[in-house]
């Protein structure tokens, strides 16, 4: 291919200057919008989906690899919101967090994830990665809080109902120190409380 394939400019006999673009110009103008559009889509990340690595401690969850889409970053978006804007994904504060109020969030919280996973179409559910996505929220609850809520959620709030009654003139902080297996219980919940957060950051990947 020369310069003539592609353009050619020459004076006509009115002494106008004329420009002619050859076959091969189709071909140019092609390859660079080619190029473009394959810019484009890395840059917005379209098409060109890899498997994201998600680490989970939360219950033992362990590595999982999902390759999001438009759709699975839609509910991960939401499960992430419902995380970020409630105690689950905060970092627990010792001295001013109150623990019936934490455990208020993540009862909330259970409903909410349930029902983000009844909303998907049962058609989708069929897709591996959807699979792996919907196992990764349940487990969440049920492997992550369910275990803590269970050995403690009940004793202390009978306990601390009984407390708040005798003590009105102490703040909900001061009086759950005051709870029998309070070493024991914060200990717990702390623990749970980090990899919540921990598995919050880690569900933010598939927003990207």
């Amino acid at each position: 291919m020369n310069w003539k394939d592609i353009i050619t400019i020459y004076l006509t006999d009115n002494y106008s200057l004329s420009i002619e673009f050859g076959p091969a110009i189709l071909v140019v103008v092609l390859i660079i919008v080619a190029i473009l559009i394959i810019k484009l889509l890395t840059k917005q990340n379209w098409g060109l989906r890899h498997d994201i690595e998600l680490n989970i401690n939360l219950g033992g969850i362990g590595n999982v690899r999902i390759k999001p889409n438009h759709e699975l970053e839609q509910i991960a978006h939401k499960a992430w919101t419902e995380l970020i804007t409630r105690k689950a994904g905060l970092q627990f504060d010792l001295e001013h967090d109150v623990i019936v109020e934490v455990y208020n969030s993540w009862y909330v919280l259970f409903g909410e994830i349930r029902n983000l996973v009844k909303e998907i179409p049962a058609e989708k559910i069929k897709d591996e990665n959807t699979q792996k996505l919907v196992n990764l929220l349940v487990d969440s609850l049920n492997k992550g809080l369910r275990p803590h809520l269970t050995k403690w959620q009940a004793r202390f709030r009978k306990w601390y109902e009984h407390e708040t009654k005798e003590h009105d003139d102490k703040t909900p902080q001061e009086i759950q120190k005051m709870y029998p297996l309070y070493g024991d219980l914060i200990q717990d919940l702390v623990v749970i409380n980090q990899q919540m957060v921990a598995y919050t950051n880690e569900l933010k990947k598939l927003l990207c």
